[in-house]
Parts: C-alpha cells; structure tokens; sequence
C-alpha cells in the first residue's frame, strides 16, 4: 500500500454557498474516512441562513478526515473535508476481476477551480477502500431500487453492500432528525419504499387519528392556494417544562432580517375590504383553458397578476433605499416574492423578471416555486434580489396583518381568509366570496397617496377582473 504525504492532502474549506453568508449547518455527510471521490462528487449536504445546499468536492482521491459531525455550524472558510491525492486509492488486495477494467482518465490538474455549488455535479458513486478478510457475496439489486437509492443517497452509484439504509431525500431526513424519528423505523408509503415526509411525521404521532377533510360545498367560499404548506407536528412534553432550540439557519436570519427592517424602514399599513367574486369565477375559466392546462391556476395567480399590473400603473413604489448613498434606487423589473412555509421556516423566493411574464408563464413560474421550496432545495439566488412581496396569510383562516416589509423592499401585500359574506351587490344584500388586502410599505419611499394607489388598483383588479386586460 503506498503510503500518502502530506504534502498531498487537500483541505476543502466551508464556501461561501450565498451572498455574503458567514456560516453553514452540515447536515448530512454523503462520504466517510476511506471513501474514494472524484471531482465534482457531492460530499455533503449543508444548511446556510436561505436553503439547504449539496457541496460537491474538488478533488480526485481517497477521503482522510471529516472535520466536522453532522449538526455543527462551520463558519465560512473553516477545512471541512480532507483529500489525499497523490496517487488515488491504493492497491486492492484482491484477485484481478475477471472483466478488464477500463482504462482511467488522465489527472485533472490540481488547481482547476471548483464546480458551482448545485450546478455540474458529476454523477459517481462513493468506493470504499477493500478490506481485508474473507469476501462477503454481493445481494443482486433490481436496478429500480438502485436508481432510487442513488436519488436518494444524492450520489451516483447505488449504496453499500449489506447497508440497510432507509431510502429518503435529505430534507425528509433532516425533518426526521428534528423530530427525533428513526427512519429505520418507519414504514414507507412512497414508490419503491420511499420514505415521505407524510410517514415520518406518523411515526411521530402515531397514536393521532388521523384527520378527514370533508368536500367542500359549492357555497362554500375558496381560499388562496398556499405556496407550501406542511402539517405541524403534535407536540410531547414527556414531562419536561420547557424546551430550548438553539437559534440557527434560517430561523436566525429571519429574526435577525426582521428586527432590521422593523428598526430601519418606518413601516405604514393599509387596508381594503374587496369582493373577490369575479376573480373566483374566472380561476375556473381559466382552469378550462387549453393554454391553462397542466399549470398553477388559483387565486393567488390572479393576486399575482394584479399587484404586477399596479406596480406597472404606479412604477414609483417598485424601489429601494440606499442608505449608504443617501439615494432612491428606482427598479425597472419586478422581482415578485412568495412567502412559503418549509420544514426549515418560512422563505421568500421570486419570480424574477415576473413584469415580463404573461399569465400562462406567470403560473408556470409560480408551481416551480411552489415544488422547489416543498423539496426543501430552494437555492439562494432565488431568494436574493426580490422588490415586492406577497404573504398570502389567508391559507390559516386568517383575516389579515400587518406584514413586515423584507429587508431592501419597498411593499409587501398580504392576502387574507376568503370568506363567503353579505355583501351589497348592486343595491341589494347578497352572499357574496371577500377577501381583505393589507399593504405595508416603507413610508421613506411610498408615501400615502401612491401606496393607497396601488393597493386601490389591486383591489380594483380583483372585483373587476376584466381590468387584467385594459390595464396590463
């Protein structure tokens, strides 16, 4: 066995996996001592302040130390992983294969620079070093499973022989971690045995009945569809009086970004009452629509649509503050943010450039923003450059609030609970399906005449759909 120096160990450091991001939680380490890797291998799965993020490796060669345990937070820049690379894995001591292995690529030089986190990750699998002993006979595995495994595993090859590991995605791993689930546990309900998040929140709560939701009547009024919504897990005290969950990720960003934009934008709020009859009647239109079909049609859609059209009647309320330069910074786009609920907290990804989308892109954008944040592999970028915000608070029953603007935005428009309500509709009192709007804004940029004109318009929009086409 050739014996490795130090000289050849590469140390592979914490990146930067956001912008300007100072820390990362590794959750999960795809890789241990002695495992073979190859350049553009992902290693770990780590958590900054914004999402969940895969690390690939550098480096060709033989794993010598992981740094860390899983659950620590490493600043960034700090070794994490240790590399030899001289000379790749030893020298098997084990009779030749009988099928002539092919020949191996030539080295790529060392100081080629690293492959973009998320982005360009060679698909291989994880070796583990042979090991000296009597040989252990491989289990046949239907090549079904092992696709799904390798998903899984977040590698390219199928796992270990003799492993047992329950097959689920990081995100349903970590959520298992948080509650303290053992997934081998668990019996899964997904294809091929796939653990879901679904199983691991009743295995859980398992003696909880579980909950039917009747069909709702035709009367009965519709809420916004929620960009991410994920049941909550019951709660065991186990005698304890209290418990005391160290503050990180992304629940330490979101504190620490609202107690700055509380504490620096002076916040103003405004409030309408709107019939949403109409916008209801067209969702259904438009779900019938050939050019619809296949797509995210509800009402948040139509929200959507109508705060783009204001913003393009009112451009002065789509801008920022730089305080450094004392300057009103005027966006010609519009960066449009969906507040969603995750395992890991609330984010706000957006649609970026959603001025120039039409309704059919528009939707498109909205149900890959919805599936990626459920995923739990929101990236970054995405939540970084937004302009204008819309929580949609209604999906909790919830009437309306006072949203707190994102930090460098200038609005944020909250939806509520869409409600069936007696309403004077031309002259008389009829049911009739309404909704509240609030909307916040930083009263340094927006003053009270545009931010009721905007909010106006919105409302405008939504009573009186057919405006979508005069006014966009």
């Amino acid at each position: 066995m050739t014996t490795m120096t130090d000289a050849s160990v590469r140390e592979f450091k914490m990146p930067d996996v956001g912008e300007g991001l100072t820390e990362a939680e590794i959750l999960k380490w795809y890789v241990q001592p002695g495992d073979t890797v190859t350049d553009g291998q992902v290693v770990c799965e780590v958590e900054t302040a914004k999402a969940a993020v895969e690390l690939p490796i550098p480096y060709d060669g033989v794993v010598r130390e992981l740094r860390f345990p899983e659950g620590t937070t490493v600043d960034v820049g700090t070794p994490i992983i240790s590399v030899d690379v001289a000379g790749g894995a030893p020298t098997a001591e084990a009779p030749a294969p009988a099928v002539a292995e092919p020949q191996q690529e030539e080295p790529k030089p060392q100081g080629r620079q690293p492959v973009l986190v998320g982005y360009g990750v060679a698909e291989s699998s994880t070796k583990r070093r042979p090991r000296k002993g009597a040989e252990v006979p491989e289990t046949p595995v239907p090549e079904a499973s092992v696709a799904v495994q390798s998903e899984l595993n977040g590698q390219g090859g199928p796992a270990l022989a003799g492993e047992q590991r329950p097959l689920a995605k990081p995100p349903v791993r970590k959520l298992a971690k948080d509650l303290g689930v053992d997934l081998a546990q668990v019996v899964p309900s997904g294809p091929d045995g796939i653990v879901t998040r679904e199983d691991v929140y009743a295995a859980a709560a398992p003696a909880q009945p579980a909950t039917v939701t009747a069909p709702a009547v035709a009367t009965e009024p519709v809420a916004p569809a929620a960009p991410v919504q994920v049941p909550a897990p019951v709660a065991t005290y186990d005698g304890a009086r209290e418990t005391r969950i160290p503050v990180k990720g992304v629940r330490k960003a979101i504190a620490q970004a609202m107690i700055g934009s509380a504490f620096t934008a002076p916040h103003v709020t405004e409030f309408v009452t709107v019939d949403v009859t109409r916008t209801l009647k067209l969702v259904e239109e438009l779900k019938q629509d050939k050019e619809m079909q296949g797509l995210r049609v509800n009402p948040l859609l139509l929200i959507a649509k109508a705060l783009l059209v204001a913003i393009r009647r009112n451009p002065d309320v789509n801008a920022s503050w730089d305080e450094a330069n004392q300057e009103i910074v005027q966006k010609h786009y519009v960066n449009l943010g969906i507040a969603a609920a995750t395992p890991r907290g609330l984010i706000v990804p957006n649609i970026k450039d959603a001025h120039a989308k039409t309704l059919p892109q528009l939707a498109e954008a909205l149900g890959e923003l919805v599936s990626t944040a459920r995923e739990g592999r929101t990236p970054p970028a995405a939540m970084q450059g937004g302009t204008v915000t819309i929580t949609n608070v209604g999906v909790f029953g919830v009437d309306t609030g006072t949203p707190i603007l994102n930090p460098g935005e200038s609005a944020i428009l909250a939806v509520g609970a869409i409600k069936l309500q007696p309403w004077v509709h031309k002259g008389k009192v009829k049911p009739r399906q309404v909704t509240t709007l609030a909307l916040s804004f930083d009263h340094r940029l927006v003053d009270g005449e545009l931010g009721s004109k905007v909010l106006a318009d919105v409302a405008a929009i939504l009573e009186q759909p057919k405006k979508l086409i005069t006014w966009a």
